[in-house]
């Protein structure tokens, strides 16, 4: 085997196998002529090619040296095409505005889609090929996650096309799908509550009691609880996934107005 195809397994990336696909995955971004796009693990550049047909710059960050120095030689006459040999978790990101579109290591998904909610500079948009059931826990779907929760006051997360198994070589063992992760213009939570609610959302979902009515039971008196679940519309004993995003919004915004429990010591800023 060669070093090349060694890394790739150690990366655990598949590569899509055609550009008239990474066309149709394109045509469902919102990419355009003026936008500075990053790639992330561009491999043998098949996304590349196409990005740099639409955007005004592309920076493809590839972690294999030996790829790295490939794309080099592929596009060296493309002058909006910039080749970076290094990891993108530890690339520190110049440009803003920018955007993303990646079809990204597997075994790294989690660390790529942190870094991108809660490392500024943060993208506009970004377009992640991944593991449908990594994906399904980012957007909340079909029933929300604790990452999901904590993610979408600042930013919208949705699932916008599947792919098959045929479409990447080698052929994946799991299912994927393209992510939509866009930076909300208006957040959902004012920027100086963010880490109160974060808190108050772990706090719900970190407890070892398994309804949220037992872990808040220090939070929310009895009687207020079962208003609230009758005017969010959840049940009384609902577990912190059977809420919906909108609802969890609802529980915070009634705890915000009471007395800050969190300084007593139940919910940690």
């Amino acid at each position: 085997m060669s070093k090349t195809s060694c890394n790739q397994l150690r990366l655990a990336q598949n590569f899509l196998r055609s550009s008239k696909l990474v066309r149709s995955l394109l045509s469902l971004t919102s990419l355009a002529p003026g936008d500075v796009v990053y790639e992330i693990g561009p491999g043998r550049g098949i996304i590349t090619a196409e990005l740099a047909q639409i955007a005004r710059r592309v920076i493809a960050v590839e972690k294999d040296p030996q790829l790295a120095e490939g794309l080099r030689q592929r596009f060296r006459a493309v002058e909006n095409v910039q080749i970076v040999s290094g990891d993108f978790l530890r690339y520190p990101i110049q440009h803003q505005p920018y955007k993303i579109f990646a079809n990204i290591p597997y075994n790294l998904t989690a660390d790529i889609v942190r870094k991108m909610l809660y490392t500024p500079p943060f993208p506009n948009e970004a377009y992640l090929v991944m593991q449908k059931e990594a994906a399904q826990k980012f957007s909340g779907s079909p029933s929300e996650t604790q990452f999901s929760i904590l993610a979408k006051p600042l930013f919208d997360i949705r699932i916008i096309q599947e792919l098959r198994r045929t479409d990447f070589d080698p052929v994946p063992s799991v299912d994927s799908v393209l992510l939509r992760i866009e930076q909300r213009s208006s957040p959902l939570v004012q920027k100086d509550e963010i880490l109160l609610y974060r808190s108050f959302v772990r706090y719900g979902f970190g407890r070892w009691k398994h309804s949220l009515k037992l872990s808040f039971k220090l939070v929310f008196t009895y009687p207020q609880w079962k208003y609230l679940a009758k005017d969010l519309c959840f049940p009384l004993d609902a577990t912190p996934s059977q809420l919906t995003f909108p609802q969890w919004l609802g529980l915070f915004e009634c705890f915000k107005g009471r007395v800050p429990i969190y300084k007593q010591g139940y919910v940690q800023k």
